[in-house]
């Protein structure tokens, strides 16, 4: 059940002709009156043809026409308006289920408190069987005004307990996270424009879709007005900026004049400061030699600094940052990735904005490795290639399970049904993308004989997936990787453990394609030379603690000492 507050009004009996109308396209059937206050005392115009609107106006308004005749300043905004709405696998509730579900709805929202005989004019007219309105005049019998802050939060909350009592569908509570809802007039605005989305979404996307190609704020703005969009900063006495909105070509007020929007209002995570708590990192610029030194290749730095994702999980503050962060990875990925999985991972970008926000306050700090790696892929002017881009959906899809995880465990259920929708999507893309990489691998499956190694390999390293791994189809592309490996100097069972300790395959649908990214994007590294690796070590060892002068040029027994140390250690 939903019930949507309305911005305030001033027009009682304009409001009533709607309710009483016949709606904009004929759906309004059989208005009438299931509720209203204690002292309504006069006949619904929906059942008595002798009485008319204007009169039920006027009773509603007796209290602010009291307090505007007795106060110098006047009264405008005191037209409460609230629809409530079931969902529409809901049973059918009668005019009396609906009438005590108003009065709660009020009671919830401060309009009438419970036990107050003094409480604001309203009534509940009905229209349709899956709705009724709420029209409340917020003056009360005393004069004073109502307590409504809050209200949208406690209103929400009674309509939770009343899907209980009802046994209606149950909804997620809000937590305040949320987007704002279009209003009437902004659909009905981009309806007439011919625009898909209305101003706000529009927006909000666009921002979203140039936050991985900043580092800062003032790089940000000057990235959107690039792409046509207008914005109207804020600044100081000193040039510094303080805040910002943005607009959309075309959609101007009734002077001819452009519509901004505050980044507040557009979305709770896109307020400057938020934008500069993400964007702007104060971890020391990384030296150009050692930049050169990692590897070229974004998509496996993307793939590689997901890990980290993994690791900072245990503190809230450092996994909210990685959430926020993996949603933008997301939405670079859907910037850079072929057409054929573009739509998909656009679609996951999108979804899993809400689950980038919680109640939880996020240490963006933690997250710059991911970031960083988030905008190497942005900037990058070519795309992946098959098996590298395979490998990364393969890391986004279990980074958004974990994501799902976190926020169930602790009761986001907003965000952890987002993370969810954003997985379908991500998962439709990832297996897209595997297919080719599968098709070639099985191609050059090696021989039976050689399976059959491959796959004692298997069952000493996983036992307990082997068998779920060896039946799965993939399994022949999974042994194809484990030959090209082992031919590259790798151990195929050494890297079967490492893969399956890297994501737990007990919730992958396909345990083969699983380990086939995995091991994939790790066996491209050279494989360890232990003599290289020993020799290396026992340099180092030399130059941290080079031998005496003293023990050369002391007494000869004394060399020879030092020099049999020296033979023994060689």
């Amino acid at each position: 059940m939903i019930a949507a507050i309305k911005p305030a009004g001033s027009n009682t009996r304009g409001l009533l002709a709607y309710l009483y109308g016949p709606g904009r396209h004929d759906e309004h059937l059989d208005p009438h009156i299931v509720a209203g206050f204690a002292m309504l005392g006069m006949s619904d115009p929906g059942r008595n043809p002798d009485a008319t609107l204007t009169q039920l106006a006027h009773h509603l308004d007796e209290p602010v026409h009291l307090r505007n005749s007795e106060f110098g300043k006047k009264i405008t905004d005191h037209v409460w308006h609230c629809p409530v709405r079931a969902a529409p696998e809901d049973r059918h509730l009668s005019d009396t289920e609906w009438a005590d579900i108003a009065q709660r709805i009020v009671e919830a929202a401060g309009i009438a408190p419970p036990g107050d005989d003094l409480g604001c004019r309203w009534i509940a007219v009905r229209h349709a069987d899956d709705h009724i309105h709420i029209l409340a005049t917020t003056v009360r019998e005393d004069g004073r005004r109502p307590k409504l802050h809050g209200s949208g939060i406690r209103v929400g909350d009674a309509c939770r307990q009343i899907e209980t009592d009802y046994g209606l569908r149950q909804l997620k509570k809000g937590d305040r996270t949320a987007d704002r809802r279009p209003t009437q007039a902004e659909m009905h605005k981009a309806q007439r424009l011919g625009w898909d989305q209305t101003s706000r979404d529009w927006l909000q996307d666009r921002i979203r879709a140039a936050i991985p190609h900043a580092s800062n704020a003032e790089e940000l703005l000057a990235y959107l007005e690039a792409d046509g969009i207008a914005i109207k900063p804020r600044r100081g006495p000193f040039g510094d900026l303080l805040g910002y909105a943005a607009g959309r070509s075309g959609d101007l007020n009734k002077d001819g004049e452009q519509i901004f929007h505050p980044g507040g209002k557009i979305a709770p995570d896109l307020t400057l400061p938020k934008l500069k708590a993400r964007l702007e990192t104060t971890t020391p610029e990384e030296h150009p030699t050692a930049r050169r030194q990692r590897p070229t290749n974004p998509w496996h730095q993307a793939t590689d600094a997901l890990d980290t994702l993994h690791q900072g999980m245990t503190d809230d503050t450092h996994a909210q940052a990685h959430i926020t962060a993996l949603g933008e990875l997301i939405e670079a990925t859907a910037q850079k990735a072929p057409d054929h999985s573009r739509a998909e991972l656009r679609a996951a970008a999108r979804t899993f904005a809400r689950a980038q926000r919680s109640l939880s306050r996020a240490e963006n700090q933690a997250a710059h490795t991911l970031r960083r790696a988030t905008r190497d892929i942005a900037h990058t002017a070519t795309g992946p290639d098959g098996s590298a881009f395979a490998a990364l959906l393969a890391a986004l899809v279990w980074s958004t399970i974990v994501a799902a995880r976190w926020h169930e465990a602790r009761n986001h259920a907003h965000q952890a049904e987002a993370a969810r929708q954003a997985l379908h999507h991500i998962q439709t893309a990832a297996d897209h993308a595997l297919v080719p990489v599968i098709d070639n691998l099985v191609a050059r499956r090696p021989s039976d004989q050689a399976r059959r190694t491959l796959a004692h390999d298997a069952r000493a390293a996983v036992p307990d997936h082997a068998d779920r791994i060896l039946t799965d189809p993939a399994w022949p592309a999974l042994a194809t990787v484990l030959a090209d490996a082992e031919a590259s100097g790798h151990e195929p069972h050494q890297l079967l453990k490492e893969a399956a300790a890297q994501r737990e395959l007990t919730s992958a649908r396909q345990p083969a394609r699983v380990l086939i990214t995995r091991i994939q994007h790790t066996s491209r590294n050279p494989a360890p030379n232990l003599r290289a690796e020993a020799a290396r070590l026992r340099t180092t060892m030399i130059r941290a603690h080079p031998p005496s002068r003293l023990s050369y040029t002391a007494r000869p027994d004394t060399v020879t000492a030092s020099n049999d140390r020296n033979h023994r250690h060689r």
